[in-house]
C-alpha cells in the first residue's frame, strides 16, 4: 500500500505540488506503471524520473492529480553476443493519474491511457 503522507499534509500551501513531485519520484518505477507506458523500448531503466504536474483536482474524499512521468526505456533482448549494436536508452513519457485519499493519504495510481 503506498501513501504520500507529506503530500497530503502539505494539501493547500503553496509547497503542496513541490513535495508532492519529490514524493511520486521517490515511488520511483517500481511503483508506478511505467512499464505499461512505453512507447519505444520494452524495458523501464533504473534511470532516475522526472514528474510533471498537469492538474490538481480536489474530490469529495481523494485529491486527484494527473502527472506527466519523463523516464528511460531500453529495447532488450534483441542482440547477439556478437551483435556490436550498443543498447541505448530512449527517452519514455506517460501520464498517469494518482488519487490520494484525503483521510489516509492512501494513493491509487493508474496509467493515463
Amino acid at each position: 500500500m503506498m501513501r504520500l503522507d507529506k503530500a497530503l499534509s502539505a494539501w493547500g500551501t503553496p509547497d503542496f505540488r513541490d513535495i508532492l513531485k519529490q514524493e511520486i519520484v521517490l515511488l520511483g518505477a517500481d511503483h508506478l506503471p511505467l512499464q505499461q507506458g512505453l512507447s519505444n523500448g520494452n524495458y523501464v531503466t533504473a534511470a532516475p524520473i522526472d514528474v510533471m504536474i498537469n492538474s490538481v483536482a480536489e474530490m469529495e474524499k481523494v485529491i486527484r492529480i494527473k502527472a506527466g512521468i519523463f523516464y528511460q526505456g531500453v529495447m532488450g533482448g534483441c542482440s547477439c553476443e556478437d551483435d556490436p549494436t550498443p543498447v541505448s536508452a530512449s527517452n519514455e513519457y506517460c501520464e498517469v493519474q494518482l488519487d490520494i485519499d484525503k483521510t489516509t493519504a492512501v494513493v491509487e495510481v493508474v496509467l493515463v491511457t
